[in-house]
Parts: C-alpha cells; structure tokens; sequence
C-alpha cells in the first residue's frame, strides 16, 4: 500500500495556535502552508532537513526573507542567534534522540520565529524539542505568541541539562569513589568522555549565553512581540545552567588532574623501588664480574673454600651498599 507524502515536504508536526479564540491544534500530515496561517494567532511548523524538499517549500513561503531561509536549511555545528527587523533567527544546540533512547549526542536545531509563525528544523530528532511538543499538548494556553513558544524551546533545554548535570554528577561521584580508594586504579578511560562532554557543552553554552545578552540588547524595533520581556528570563536559566556546567567542568578537571597526580607517585614509587634495587645489586655485579675473569693469579682458586669466600664479598658488598644509603638519607 502506498504511503501518501505530507502535502508539506519534511513535515514533523504542525500546531496552529488562536489564542482566546481557539484551543491549540495538532494538524495532520495532510496540512497544507495555507491551513497554518491565520489573522487571529500564529504557527508552529517542525521540519526534517533529511528531506531534500524542504529548502524549496522554505523557498515557497514568501513571507520569509532569504537570510532566514538560509539559517534553516543550514548545516553548520555552531550557535547563533539574530535578532533583525521583528524577527528572530538562529541555531541552538539541544541533545540527540534515539528512537529507544536519548543521548549525549549534541544536534542541532534551527529557528526562525516572527510574528505570525515560529519554523523549526533538525537533521535528527532532538530531546528538547519532542519535550517541548509534549508540554503543548500537556497545556496549551500557557503558550500565546511565537516568543512563549521559544521561551518553552530553552526552558525545556535547560531541563535536559540539569538532568545530564545529575547524571554526570553521580558517574563523578563514582569515579572519585574509585581514585580516593586505597587501591590504586586508572580511571581516566571513564573520565574521559565525560570530560570532553561536559567541555564541549560548556563552550557551546556560553556561545548562546553570549548571543542571548546580545539579542535581549537589540532594540525594541527589532525584536519580535514579546520578546522584549521574555530575553531578560531566558538569559537568567542560561546563566544558572551554565554555572552548573562550568561547576562539573572544574570538578572533572581536578579529578582528572588528581588521578595523573596519584598515577604519578605509583610510578615514582616503583622507579624508587627499581632503584633501590640497582643500587644493591651493583656491588655484587662487580664482585661477580671480578671472580668471573678468567685471568691468572685469581684470588682464592685455590682450595675448596673460594666459593665461600667469593659468596662472602657479596653479602659484604650487598651490607656496604646498605650502610652507604643509610648514611645519605635514601633508606
């Protein structure tokens, strides 16, 4: 049986909202850009970039300008977000979905919000936006305008980190569990991932914390409705996660550091005990280097006590080496 297209190429979902008019809907695949628009509210419309087709329906809307079609069809891995004649537009970062699973895969998420509409696109299912899509439907009338829309997108972000920021904090809790031990271990294979995760989130994160201030300044003219009010909020979750973030960021750093520093004194115990061990060992090279030459008038071939003697110095040899490393302050 043939499965019919979506009239909109890539389509997720589709939310028509009316405020005061009309309770939040969930249209069909068979939805079309006209069905979306209306003089009374505003759309929200998810798009899957794995679809070749969405750049030329993008391209088909006119009410677009080409600056923000080219933000959400993009493919770069970097934040952004611009603030430009009453519309906002970017790219955020937000953590990839499996179909059984989430993950600590970092993906990517385009926006473009204005009056009248919000856009949305990824290239993998994304963990924030799903949530956000299930609080609409949880309770719609929370969300009145593109900017609430947005202000749910971060504020299910933030979400999503303070619950890596607890995971990550008990995998920390049991790591340094296991380098304060007793028994010495390496555990900088667990560490590492975990490190280079919170590392890399933590750079990202302070990128859109930056962009944020920096739209939240722009000007009224400039900013979509209700942005204006909304900035000032958004800013605040970001600066608290990423005081979160940049608190494991130092901890997995200093844990790092205290498992090189512990690895460090393991191996300089056992160059210390190597050492020692060349050091009593020596004397007896020699003295067994001496009576293995094989040259004339060698002390005690003679008789059947050479042995004894021989076996003599080396234990005198092995005492003399100890009473000189006693002396210097090695033993």
């Amino acid at each position: 049986m043939d499965i019919p297209h979506p009239a909109i190429p890539g389509l997720v979902w589709a939310y028509r909202f009316r405020p005061g008019v009309e309770p939040c809907v969930r249209l069909g695949a068979d939805v079309t850009l006209a069905d979306l628009q209306t003089e009374d509210g505003f759309f929200w419309l998810h798009l899957n970039l794995a679809d070749s087709r969405v750049a030329g329906f993008l391209e088909s809307v006119h009410a677009l300008d080409d600056s923000i079609k080219a933000n959400l069809t993009t493919h770069e891995t970097h934040p952004s977000i611009v603030v430009d004649d009453g519309a906002l537009y970017g790219t955020l970062i937000d953590f990839q979905r499996e179909f059984d699973q989430e993950t600590r895969d970092i993906g990517w998420l385009h926006f473009a919000l204005g009056e009248r509409y919000i856009i949305t696109t990824r290239l993998q299912p994304l963990r924030s936006i799903d949530r956000l899509r299930a609080a609409i439907d949880k309770n719609p009338k929370r969300f009145s305008t593109p900017s609430h829309v947005f202000e749910g997108l971060v504020a299910e972000f933030q979400r999503s980190l303070i619950a890596l920021v607890m995971e990550t904090t008990e995998e920390l809790n049991a790591i340094e569990d296991f380098v304060y031990d007793a028994t010495p271990c390496d555990e900088r294979r667990r560490l590492a991932p975990v490190r280079r995760t919170v590392v890399r989130l933590h750079r990202h994160l302070r990128t859109v914390l930056t962009l944020m201030r920096r739209a939240s300044a722009a000007d009224d003219e400039e900013m979509p409705f209700g942005f204006e009010e909304i900035a000032a909020r958004l800013t605040g979750r970001l600066e608290s996660i990423d005081h979160d973030v940049y608190a494991l960021q130092e901890r997995a750093r200093l844990l790092h550091e205290e498992v090189d520093s512990k690895l460090s004194s393991e191996t300089n115990r056992h160059l210390y005990i190597l050492s020692l061990m060349t050091a009593f060992l020596l004397p007896p090279t020699l003295v067994t280097g001496f009576f293995g030459m094989n040259t004339g008038a060698l002390p005690f071939t003679e008789g059947a006590s050479g042995t004894i003697y021989a076996a003599s110095f080396i234990v005198a040899s092995i005492l003399f080496a100890w009473i000189i490393l006693r002396r210097v302050g090695i033993l």
